[in-house]
């Protein structure tokens, strides 16, 4: 980690102490600055787009945090399934502490000024996720298919974790074994499906007649 990244990460975490009332904007950035005694200058420097720049540092640090934690779990002894869920769990128990700071993220990203970053930050996250968890084209889906299929069900179980409240997260957990039962069986079917393609006498896509 550069010094820079460091210094972005420890402003970042002074400001979230204060979004749950200030929102994600330019006084939780001047707040969080005080508070580590920064000159707002620099806190302009690093996060030059206040809103946008703040969101963007916030998904980017929980997708890091869970990369350490998945790493210390060793996932790459697991089944994919297991691997897949260690990575959504994972990356929720990092937000667990700032529980209202993403729910005004959520509300934030919703903004059609916000909507790309949103997407963008999404498509970040499934994509480190499947990586995390050793991403393979041996089963027969697409990267993209399986990044796609994921973003539904971690923007699927968030939503439904921000509305939690059993005893640690319980129904959570249950939901979201629910919704990995329910990719792995896409995959297989997929595989299923292709393996049938396959075997079709018909000219593949791409294939000249004289093949």
């Amino acid at each position: 980690m550069t010094d820079r990244q460091a210094q972005k990460d420890a402003l970042l975490l002074a400001a979230l102490e204060h979004v749950p009332f200030e929102g994600w904007g330019k006084a939780a950035l001047g707040a969080g600055a005080r508070d580590l005694d920064l000159e707002s200058i620099t806190a302009r420097r690093l996060f030059p787009q206040a809103s946008d720049s703040l969101l963007d540092a916030f998904d980017d640090w929980a997708d890091r945090q869970m990369l350490d934690r998945l790493e210390a779990l060793g996932v790459g002894d697991m089944r994919l399934r297991d691997r897949i869920t260690a990575a959504v769990k994972s990356r929720l128990e990092v937000l667990a502490p700032y529980r209202e700071a993403t729910r005004r993220a959520l509300a934030a990203r919703a903004l059609p000024t916000a909507a790309l970053g949103g997407w963008q930050a999404l498509w970040r996250t499934v994509d480190r996720m499947w990586l995390a968890a050793g991403d393979t084209k041996s089963d027969g889906v697409s990267t993209y298919t399986k990044r796609i299929i994921l973003s539904g069900v971690w923007t699927s179980t968030l939503l439904f974790w921000m509305e939690d409240n059993s005893d640690g997260y319980t129904d959570t957990w249950s939901f979201l074994d629910r919704r990995v039962e329910e990719i792995m069986q896409l995959g297989k079917l997929t595989t299923r499906v292709q393996e049938l393609t396959d075997r079709l006498p018909f000219p593949k896509p791409g294939a000249s007649s004289s093949d």
